[in-house]
């Protein structure tokens, strides 16, 4: 007997294969729109990134915001205490062991006891000489020899505090098994950083050192290296601490370290992990006086020292943040220090603008070759919508009404035949063989007896054919030279072209259009090219050269309808000479106005209207170009810089609208 094969069931969890597959892509939008501001304002792709991330975006802090929180902490780090907190509460209780002993002495009237006051009176004035003096001393008073057993035990802890943070909580009543404890693990880290410095592999033996001595550590390092980080930027901070006292101060608080750790047998040793660790980490600024607090509080030496640390933390921390040195990257900036420093949130907050850097690249928006960042054609393009976009925000918004227009205008005479449908083409549809176009590719089809309807595809579509096709040539002529980055207008002019190339391109596909940048000489300019173009420093407003590569644009589009549009804020100073090299003077030099005019009356003869755009209302300059379109039959515009683009995208649009038909 046999039996049906169960069905086969499926469970369905979460996926923890990596970032989810099924996730919508990262917006990048905004972020792109902002970058492409900076770029179409004069600024580089890198620049323009950089100002992002400081900015931030999608209401997410950036790099500026989380700097200006750690400057605050850093502020505040500042005036955590004196430095030499340790030194005067030995101090305290030396002179209160000294005069408890005193007390003891003056009732006796034995000779041995003025002789031990005398000895007191000769004591070191240094608190360090001092210290030394009354190491054998037998003190008749209890109170006062509790009081030096309290200053040896401060020492002990506050000396290994300053070298191992925590400490002093652990030597909190330690006895002789503590201390010995303390010794072992001394010896065996300067043993285990010996062996990191000569490349052995240690981590096994850094396994065995945190399974034996990890209570000492509550940081809890992973590996070596944490290990060794930890401890190098401690003992630098401990140098920093010491550099930023008197000298006075200095020399004996030294002195006092020194005799603390020769007490404690760890002399030796000491002195020995210092030099390991200074070798392991050569990086970390040994010796030299940075930052220290200075505040009212006076600090012990463990405290002192993580403060100078947590200053020298907070000060790196800040110019991570900053990005201002050269190679600066995300990558550079401690998450653990800007965690420590600001809380998780700020790491969340910094991890938000890794991803949108890294995406903006993964997606195509940027692209780096030889080091150099660049916008990638995908991100031009995005640049060019928008742009386009916020011209018809302003033309609608000025009510000029819909200006998404699908009527070129007339299209000459009808030919009385037909071709297929293009995408572009705004030629009447032929109904007629638009229909027969579709009976007859379906006639092979079956058919219900009541079934009459017919399925048009867009293979069907036919246009009427026109003795000249809808289309026009389009230079747009942008001045470079140096006054437009002067008086605010070269990010506008850019902004400009870029939408009218993304209206010609997208949305009228049958019209050609040109980008001319002129200044000491012209040149054609691609759209990657024009974002990313800075203004030319040289001197010079060539348009004769410019309008005579406008004239070699519209000569390879005879059938079109000529179009240019100049964008410019000043009167030409510049022209080729016979031999084509630029010449230039100002005030412009007749030669300069002569060859120009001539070349717009070249242009003029190709049948192509000039319309300029005047970005100055310098009475020469409105002269120059009222004579230059009466001349090639255009007009003069003489908008504000923010309303270029609508006023250039406005007469382009008009110009199709009221196209003549030859």
């Amino acid at each position: 007997m046999s039996g049906r094969r169960p069905a086969r069931g499926y469970r369905y969890s979460r996926w923890h294969g990596g970032p989810d597959p099924l996730a919508p892509p990262y917006d990048l939008g905004n972020a792109v729109d902002e970058i492409g501001d900076s770029v179409l304002g004069g600024s580089g792709v890198r620049e323009a990134l950089r100002e992002l991330l400081r900015r931030g975006a999608e209401g997410r802090p950036g790099l500026d915001e989380l700097r200006r929180s750690v400057r605050e902490r850093l502020r505040k780090a500042r005036t955590a205490g004196r430095m030499d907190g340790t030194l005067q509460e030995v101090r305290e209780l030396l002179d209160k062991a000294v005069e408890a002993e005193r007390r003891e002495l003056f009732p006796d009237p034995d000779d041995a006891a003025r002789l031990a006051e005398g000895e007191l009176d000769a004591l070191p004035e240094d608190t360090a000489g001092a210290v030394r003096a009354l190491k054998d001393w037998q003190w008749r008073s209890d109170e006062a020899r509790q009081a030096y057993e309290q200053i040896q035990d401060l020492l002990r802890r506050e000396v290994l505090d300053s070298s191992f943070a925590s400490m002093k909580q652990a030597l909190e009543n330690a006895g002789e098994q503590d201390m010995q404890a303390i010794k072992d693990m001394v010896a065996d880290l300067s043993q285990l950083v010996d062996a990191h410095n000569r490349g052995e592999d240690t981590d096994e033996r850094f396994a065995d050192f945190m399974e034996k001595h990890g209570q000492f550590f509550p940081d809890d390092p992973q590996t070596v290296e944490e290990l060794i980080d930890s401890l190098a930027r401690r003992a630098a901070a401990q140098e920093r601490m010491m550099a930023g006292l008197s000298p006075e101060q200095r020399a004996e608080l030294a002195d006092l370290m020194a005799q603390t750790m020769e007490d404690m047998g760890l002399a030796s040793e000491m002195a020995h992990l210092g030099d390991a660790l200074r070798q392991a980490r050569p990086d970390l600024p040994w010796g030299r006086r940075g930052q220290v607090p200075d505040g009212e509080q006076a600090l012990g030496m463990g405290d002192a020292t993580s403060a100078v640390a947590e200053l020298a933390d907070l000060e790196a921390l800040s110019n991570q943040l900053s990005q201002g040195y050269a190679g600066a990257s995300l990558a550079d900036i401690d998450e653990e220090l800007l965690e420590r420093a600001l809380g998780r949130p700020a790491v969340d907050d910094l991890a938000a603008l890794r991803q949108m850097e890294s995406e903006l690249e993964r997606q195509g928006y940027l692209n780096r070759s030889g080091g150099k960042l660049e916008l990638s054609p995908k991100a031009v393009r995005r640049l060019g919508a928008t742009a386009l976009r916020r011209v018809f925000a302003q033309l609608d918004a000025a009510g000029r009404g819909d200006h998404d227009v699908a009527d070129a205008g007339a299209a000459g005479e009808l030919t009385g035949s037909s071709r297929e449908w293009r995408f572009g083409d705004e030629q009447p549809l032929d109904v007629v063989r638009t229909v027969k176009n579709a009976v007859l590719r379906t006639a092979h089809e079956p058919r219900t007896e009541h079934q009459r309807r017919v399925h048009i595809a867009v293979e069907d579509f036919e246009v009427v054919e026109t003795e000249r096709r809808t289309g026009a040539a389009v230079a747009l002529l942008v001045d470079l030279s140096y006054s437009m980055a002067l008086r605010g207008t070269w990010g506008a002019a850019k902004s400009t072209a870029m939408a009218l190339h993304s209206l010609v391109t997208t949305r009228f596909p049958q019209d050609a259009i040109e980008i001319i940048g002129f200044a000491s000489t012209a040149q054609v300019l691609q759209p990657s090219t024009l974002a990313e173009l800075s203004v030319d420093t040289l001197q010079g407003t060539n348009l004769q050269h410019g309008l005579m590569l406008a004239r070699r644009f519209l000569a390879k589009h005879h059938d079109a309808e000529p179009v240019v549009l100049v964008v410019t804020d000043g009167e030409p100073t510049a022209h080729l000479e016979d031999d084509g090299t630029p010449f230039f003077c100002w005030p412009p030099m007749p030669e300069t106005i002569a060859r120009t005019v001539a070349e717009v009356e070249r242009v003029a003869r190709t049948g192509a209207t000039v319309n300029v755009f005047a970005l100055d209302p310098d009475p020469g300059l409105v002269h120059f170009v009222h004579d230059l379109t009466e001349r090639a039959g255009g007009r003069v515009f003489t908008p504000d810089s923010d309303r270029l683009g609508e006023f250039v995208v406005a007469d382009y649009l008009r110009t199709r609208r009221g196209r003549r038909t030859r």
